[in-house]
């Protein structure tokens, strides 16, 4: 190999490393659509009201428009708002496209049952030209039948190279406080463009150096590296530390919208976001399969880390740049092993008392 392309793929490896960032704090371990905020009499209404729909989501698509999905069982009318308009009418069960809508920062609609509670749904990804992988937390179903509310808690990868019109976006979105999850380094290397007036909050899962003791002799190693790595950040010291903070801050709804995020938006920030939807009672299934859409929304940019480096190395990094089942797997079996329950993972691992469990609930759950 040339120095030329020496360089390259020594460049492309300490960039991919920085996306990777949990599974190395393992090895050392070892070694204007503002927020769907809504005042406490509408609110409590709301809470009050069962919502029947089963199932719903919407998607945007690259023409612009939007594909909504519902179903409610029981329920033989439900009608679709955007901006105050109806723009879809459907039964207990429907797939619709709307066009021409607007052109907004986000589009907001409201799934409006015959009887029941609604709901107030966006495409859960916001489009961002300086990074990948920003989504909503929300949208999602529990087990009881309550919603995950969206517009109160976002993830995301790096931040660091926003463009002005993305802060700008941010800043629309209302977002109060920015979790940050990286270690000094990659803070120093790359700081986050910070939405104006959002309170930055260091809360390190790793603590210390990221690229420490990663062995790329082979797919299978690397693969171990981010099991390993994910049961860390489950009960490492500076992994219970960290999202203690996080939790905290979203156990107070005064501080949302809440954003945490780290370098690649799958690791740190995904055992965030599993962490929370499992407390909010969203079944496995479903956390598991908002843990795996990394995979989706990182597929160009890993694709492009991936084509800089020789294909043997190639084979042997992607582990590390992938999301998978196993991994979050390897997170809850920790916890099992050494908190017994996630219950008690709740109060132990991430602080949370019974009263601010419930209050997490309260401000991140409808119907």
């Amino acid at each position: 190999m040339n120095t030329m392309n020496r360089a390259k793929v020594s460049a492309a490896v300490a960039a991919a490393a920085l996306l990777v960032g949990a599974g190395a704090s393992a090895a050392s371990a070892t070694s204007h659509h503002a927020p769907a905020h809504q005042g406490k009499a509408s609110a409590s209404r709301e809470h009050s009201q069962r919502i029947p729909f089963t199932a719903a989501n919407v998607t945007a698509n690259d023409d612009g428009s939007y594909t909504l999905t519902w179903t409610a069982p029981g329920v033989r009318d439900v009608v679709v708002k955007a901006n105050g308009k109806v723009v879809a009418k459907g039964g207990s069960h429907a797939t619709v496209t709307v066009k021409h809508l607007p052109a907004s920062d986000r589009q907001w609609f409201d799934f409006v049952p015959a009887k029941g509670g609604s709901l107030h749904l966006s495409d859960r990804e916001i489009q961002l030209s300086g990074t990948v992988n920003f989504r909503d937390a929300g949208g999602y179903r529990t087990s009881t039948g309550q919603w995950v509310k969206m517009g109160e808690v976002y993830r995301s990868g790096a931040l660091n190279t926003l463009t002005t019109a993305d802060v700008a976006k941010l800043n629309r979105l209302g977002i109060k406080v920015d979790f940050d999850l990286r270690t000094a380094g990659e803070r120093t290397s790359a700081p986050d463009s910070v939405p104006a007036g959002a309170k930055y909050v260091v809360a390190d899962v790793i603590g210390g150096d990221i690229t420490s003791a990663i062995d790329l002799s082979s797919a299978e190693k690397s693969a171990q590296y981010m099991v390993v790595g994910e049961k860390s950040m489950v009960s490492s010291a500076t992994g219970k530390a960290a999202y203690q903070l996080v939790f905290a801050g979203l156990a107070d709804d005064d501080q949302h919208a809440v954003l945490f995020h780290c370098s690649a938006g799958k690791d740190r920030t995904g055992w965030a976001n599993a962490a929370l939807l499992t407390a909010l009672g969203v079944p496995k299934a479903t956390v598991m399969q908002d843990y795996l859409a990394s995979n989706t929304y990182r597929a160009e940019a890993n694709a492009a880390a991936l084509a800089q480096m020789p294909a043997e190395m190639a084979a042997a990094y992607k582990p590390m740049l992938d999301v998978r089942a196993e991994y979050l797997n390897s997170g809850f079996d920790e916890v099992k092993a050494k908190f017994g329950s996630f219950e008690n993972y709740e109060k132990k691992g991430l602080g949370l008392s019974s009263k601010e469990i419930e209050e997490l609930k309260s401000s991140l759950l409808v119907g």
